[in-house]
């Protein structure tokens, strides 16, 4: 047993998993897993650049993360650093901020190996898969991108395209500054027709119809699933492991998309981060289904930081 930390810190949230890995049962034992909305990507899209707010929001958390590591006694720790630092002009300032905080320097990680990472995390734990049928199309659905990896024990194909559910909110949902509320026709279809340009592009590389179980990774996907079940309250059991059919994925994906920030806020299980990216997400992912025909995703809570906690362990 190797007692491991794992930070993912991608557009929209930073993620920590301090776990006791068991390679040769090929479990994780969690001891803390927790995530924070930073909205690190703020603006990149437009600007190119990380928005000194958001830098301190993100500095913040990962203080908040050092503790936690050190009073768990952790042996190892990776930093992953996703979709916005990896796009931004000012990534340097990102990482020395990482490196002071928590002494390891984050790694700013490609979209293929992000997409590995996210694969590893879904399937490796022995009870998550071996019923279903393979090949796996698993799909990460973050912030600033979307990962498509198809595979079975291993990874065939792979490819990270740019339509996360910050990306797409900021470049097709907001006027004068404010999300739209809720968001015109017009400005829906123009983000569908953004997302089947980048489904194009995903099928150059992999084969995402070959699949045949469509796994859902990430917030956007674990949102739509507690949902679907009508939670009380955010529950990772209830969630891990749980299929939402493609009938309910749109039923879902189109109230969402004609609701006020007031009626998504209400939702019991609803990440308040996620009120304004959440109708984005859940587009990405009902897209997905219809260009592959699948009738149901089976959602997965463990994901590229399981992956990540894997590859140092």
């Amino acid at each position: 047993m190797t007692r491991v930390a794992a930070v993912d810190c991608g557009t929209n949230s930073i993620r920590l998993l301090v776990a006791d890995a068991d390679p040769a049962t090929g479990e994780l034992t969690d001891l803390d897993r927790r995530m924070t909305i930073v909205r690190l990507g703020q603006g990149v899209d437009r600007t190119g650049r990380l928005a000194p707010e958001a830098l301190q929001r993100t500095f913040a958390a990962c203080r908040e993360y050092a503790g936690i590591i050190k009073e768990h006694g952790a042996e190892r720790l990776r930093f992953v650093a996703t979709s916005a630092s990896r796009d931004a002009e000012n990534r340097d300032e990102f990482v020395r901020g990482v490196l002071d905080i928590l002494g390891v320097e984050p790694e700013v990680i490609s979209g293929d190996q992000e997409a590995a990472f996210s694969f590893t995390g879904a399937t490796k734990e022995p009870a998550g898969g071996d019923h279903l049928p393979k090949p796996y199309l698993v799909v990460d659905i973050g912030g600033g991108s979307t990962e498509f990896v198809v595979g079975d024990d291993r990874v065939r194909a792979a490819r990270s395209v740019d339509i996360g559910c910050v990306r797409m909110t900021e470049r097709h949902l907001v006027r004068d500054g404010a999300v739209s509320d809720p968001p015109s026709a017009e400005q829906i279809a123009a983000m569908r027709a953004d997302i089947e340009a980048a489904l194009d592009l995903a099928e150059q590389t992999v084969p995402l119809r070959e699949a045949r179980t469509l796994v859902g990774l990430a917030g956007s996907v674990t949102t739509v699933s507690a949902i679907a079940q009508e939670l009380p309250a955010y529950d990772s059991q209830a969630i891990h492991h749980s299929r939402v059919s493609h009938d309910r994925v749109r039923e879902i994906t189109e109230w969402l998309l004609r609701s006020t920030h007031a009626e998504r806020a209400a939702v019991p299980s609803m990440h308040p981060g996620r009120v304004d990216v959440i109708g984005a997400g859940a587009l990405v992912l009902l897209s997905i289904m219809e260009r592959i025909g699948a009738q149901e995703v089976v959602v997965s809570e463990h994901d590229i930081l399981d992956g990540i906690a894997w590859s140092v362990a």
